[in-house]
């Protein structure tokens, strides 16, 4: 990546649900959150391409201690191997703190032990933007949900 100033923040979730399941619903299915994860995602909309293609323009509505924010992401990369996707914010409430806010997602699947890994790679626009725990926090509780809606 060319961005020199990019800070890194990793969190892992372990879930018992299908990895691969839930590898597809983030690349191919995320309009299917806001039924998963309702307190988290009320929406999600196509704006360009097809859901699951590098590329394609997603966005998600969303709710972040208690405020409704938006983000549009591209999809900028796609590993069917390493059961990984990687969205870049290009408009919306993350946009307005950081210049560069990229999202990976990675499933590591072994057996029934399933490892899902979000990464940010981001660069605050100010020096007194906080980290983004928050949106962290966020993605991990959705996780959690959709494990929750799949062991049903």
């Amino acid at each position: 990546m060319a961005e020199k100033h990019l800070q890194k923040m990793v969190r892992q979730v372990e879930i018992k649900s299908d990895g691969d399941v839930f590898h597809e619903i983030l690349k191919s299915r995320p309009h299917h959150l806001s039924d998963m994860s309702p307190t988290v995602v009320q929406n999600v909309e196509l704006l360009e391409g097809e859901f699951g293609t590098v590329g394609s323009i997603v966005m998600f509505n969303y709710n972040q201690d208690g405020k409704e924010k938006v983000v549009k992401h591209e999809i900028l990369a796609i590993d069917e191997e390493k059961k990984s996707v990687s969205y870049k914010a290009i408009e919306g409430d993350l946009r307005e703190l950081y210049k560069t806010f990229i999202i990976t997602i990675h499933v590591d699947t072994d057996g029934e032990n399933n490892l899902v890994t979000w990464t940010f790679d981001y660069e605050k626009l100010k020096e007194d933007v906080e980290d983004p725990n928050s949106v962290m926090d966020l993605l991990v509780a959705m996780t959690k949900d959709i494990e929750n809606h799949h062991l049903k």
